[in-house]
C-alpha cells in the first residue's frame, strides 16, 4: 500500500505483526498458528499475548527480539509504527506496510494481506461482509450534527481530518466539527459541536472525565465510546456497524 516491492521466497510460514488491528485480523483469516512475535497492545484475542512472544511496542520494537523469531514476512503500518525502525527491519526480512485513511482503504488492507498469506478467499467473504453491514447503515438521523472525538487529555486533542476516525464519523452520518490538522490540540473553546465523543483508547476516557470535559464543551452531549470500532481497521470491522448503530441509539 506504500508502492513498495515485498518479495517472498516461498509461503509465508512465519509472521511477525507490529498493530493490534492487524494481529486481530491475522487470528480471523486463520493464521493464528503462524504468528510468532506480537506487540505488547496486541490484546485480541486475549489469550494471545501468553502464547506468543511479544517484541515490543509498535513505536518502541525490540528489533533484535524479532529478528530472534527468524520471521518469514513482518508486517507494519505506516502511522502506527517509526519509519526508522521499519527501514531497519527491512534489511533484514521482507516487511509489507499498510496505510488506511478510509474503510476502503481497510478493504484493500485486507484483501492484499489474504493475497500475501494465501488466505485470499476467506479475505474476500470478510470484506463481503464487512461491505454488507456498513451498507446496511442507516445514517440520516444525524445529518449535519457536528462532534469532536477526543483522544487525549491534558492537553485535550480530537481528531481532524484524512484519518480512519473521521472515515467512520463520516459513515455513521456525523459532521466532525474539527477541520485543521490530523490529531490537534484545543487550545480555547471556540468548537460548538452538538456532541462530543470521549474515547477509551490511546487515552482511556471515563464518566470520571465528564466535569472537566463539560466545562470545555458547555453546550455539547458527552458520549463515552469504544475506541476500537472507531480505529481497529481489520476484521473488528465486522462488529463495528452493530456498536455504531447502539451508538446512534444512544444520541
Amino acid at each position: 500500500m506504500m508502492g513498495r516491492t515485498v518479495e517472498l521466497n516461498s509461503a509465508v510460514c512465519r509472521i511477525v505483526s507490529l498493530v493490534p488491528s492487524q494481529t486481530e485480523l491475522l487470528v480471523d483469516l486463520g493464521l493464528k498458528e503462524k504468528l510468532v512475535g506480537i506487540t505488547k497492545f496486541c490484546i485480541h484475542p486475549k489469550e494471545l499475548r501468553s502464547e506468543v512472544t511479544s517484541i515490543g511496542g509498535p513505536k518502541k520494537l525490540n528489533i533484535k527480539k524479532i529478528l530472534a523469531q527468524n520471521p518469514d514476512l513482518v508486517i507494519a503500518n505506516k502511522e502506527e509504527n517509526l519509519q526508522a525502525e521499519i527501514e531497519e527491519l527491512a534489511k533484514h526480512v521482507p516487511v509489507w506496510i499498510s496505510d488506511v485513511y478510509t474503510l476502503e482503504d481497510s478493504l484493500e488492507m485486507i484483501r492484499l494481506i489474504g493475497e500475501i498469506t494465501q488466505t485470499l478467499n476467506v479475505a474476500n467473504e470478510m470484506c463481503r461482509g464487512i461491505q454488507d453491514a456498513f451498507d446496511k447503515l442507516s445514517t440520516k438521523k444525524f445529518i449535519n450534527n457536528k462532534v469532536v472525538y477526543l483522544i487525549w487529555k491534558d492537553p485535550f486533542m480530537a481528531v481532524g481530518p484524512n484519518t480512519f476516525i473521521d472515515d467512520m464519523l463520516m459513515k455513521i452520518g456525523l459532521f466532525n466539527n474539527v477541520k485543521t490538522e490530523r490529531y490537534p490540540e484545543l487550545k480555547t473553546q471556540e468548537l460548538n459541536p452538538d456532541y462530543v465523543f470521549l474515547s477509551s483508547e490511546p487515552y482511556p476516557f471515563s464518566e470520571k472525565h465528564f466535569d472537566e470535559v463539560q466545562q470545555f464543551f458547555p453546550h455539547s452531549k458527552l458520549i463515552l465510546v469504544d475506541g476500537e470500532f472507531f480505529t481497529w481497521y481489520g476484521s473488528r470491522m465486522l462488529k463495528a456497524p452493530a456498536y455504531f448503530m447502539n451508538l446512534m441509539d444512544e444520541l
